[in-house]
């Protein structure tokens, strides 16, 4: 239970008892009646029953429900209930009879003769309520609690998946980026170093700034745009890449590293081995929706080629179910020999950096 709870609970049951303590004493004053038969007869009415009860209750409440009625010793619950009704049917009788009736008699015209068996089942009846509703409430509560506690599970399930999707995503990004490399260093010694100081740049970003829920759309399109440009300095200007990213994109907020794996994926799938190939990539927002589309001729890699096994595509549609539920569209076409995806995203309202 949180600080705010412990408080604001005591002040509702508090309120509660002051309304019901409250309603039969002005109920009473429509009578003619003199304030002090008011009182008394409110007392012995209505106040009297109402303090058995509340006993009855938080002994339940606080105690007999946890204890027994919910560790399903349902026997011993209903046996020490039937116990407490007793007792406080007694006493109540009791006080009344030897308390009451002594200042109250006198002023009816009969005897107040009361039937025994009417009294208990009436009596009995009206003393369980108490107990049904502290078994309610408690109920109540503790489906409440154990709803929030499903829910911090989940949300706590949730942020160690997208964590390893994370760890998973960071070494397969650099394993890559080291291909790159190692295809340069006997091409362009010049070019293999300002792939080094990109891939400085990248992973910087990659470590060190996506360790948050949400990023700036304009870093991912930094760090996007710097990855392409990486790439472009491996292959020969038989591959004709293009990219169309939104302007002053800071106000956005995405969850990070979402695009870079369908960059990725283009890349691995769209250049051949030695014909001209075009790979687009273009974003844009619609109102409240994100869109990327990559389009890339399809060239199948071989079965024993590691690059092409798939476990970006896989890691990020399980990285959108996870953050991004009902809240996004993921395909994919082939036609006329291009693959083209597509990723949608809403953007939410309050996702603006301050």
């Amino acid at each position: 239970m949180t600080r705010k709870n412990r408080i604001l609970l005591p002040i509702l049951h508090l309120m509660a008892w002051m309304v019901l303590l409250m309603i039969p004493y002005f109920l009473a004053l429509n009578y003619d009646e003199d304030s002090e038969q008011v009182f008394l007869k409110t007392l012995e009415r209505s106040w009297l029953h109402l303090f058995f009860y509340a006993i009855i209750f938080y002994i339940n409440f606080l105690f007999l429900i946890d204890r027994y009625l919910f560790q399903k010793n349902v026997v011993a619950f209903f046996l020490i209930n039937g116990v407490l009704i007793a007792l406080s049917i007694w006493m109540r009788e009791a006080l009344k009879m030897y308390y009451f009736d002594e200042f109250l008699a006198p002023k009816h015209e009969a005897p107040r003769g009361r039937p025994k068996e009417m009294i208990l089942y009436v009596s009995g009846i009206a003393s369980s309520v108490p107990i049904a509703f502290a078994v309610a409430l408690k109920t109540m509560m503790r489906w409440t609690r154990t709803e929030t506690e499903k829910k911090e599970a989940a949300n706590i399930k949730l942020q160690s998946e997208i964590q390893h999707l994370k760890y998973q995503l960071q070494p397969h990004f650099f394993f890559n980026s080291l291909n790159n490399i190692y295809s340069l260093v006997d091409v362009s010694q010049e070019r293999a170093k300002k792939t080094i100081h990109r891939l400085g740049k990248l992973m910087r970003y990659l470590l060190y700034e996506t360790n948050i829920e949400r990023v700036g759309l304009q870093d991912e399109i930094d760090f996007m745009t710097q990855y392409i440009e990486l790439m472009r300095l491996r292959y020969s200007e038989k591959i004709a890449i293009s990219y169309t990213f939104p302007k002053n994109a800071h106000k956005i907020k995405i969850a990070p590293l979402l695009f870079i794996t369908l960059i990725e994926n283009a890349f691995k799938h769209g250049i051949p081995a030695s014909k001209e190939a075009t790979l687009t990539f273009h974003m844009e927002v619609i109102g409240n929706t994100l869109v990327f589309t990559t389009v890339n001729q399809n060239f199948p890699k071989k079965v024993n080629d590691k690059s092409g096994s798939g476990i970006g595509l896989e890691n990020l549609g399980k990285r959108l179910e996870l953050l991004y539920p009902n809240k996004h569209t993921f395909t994919n076409t082939q036609a006329n020999g291009n693959f083209t995806v597509v990723l949608t995203l809403e953007i939410e309202d309050k996702a603006v950096l301050k």
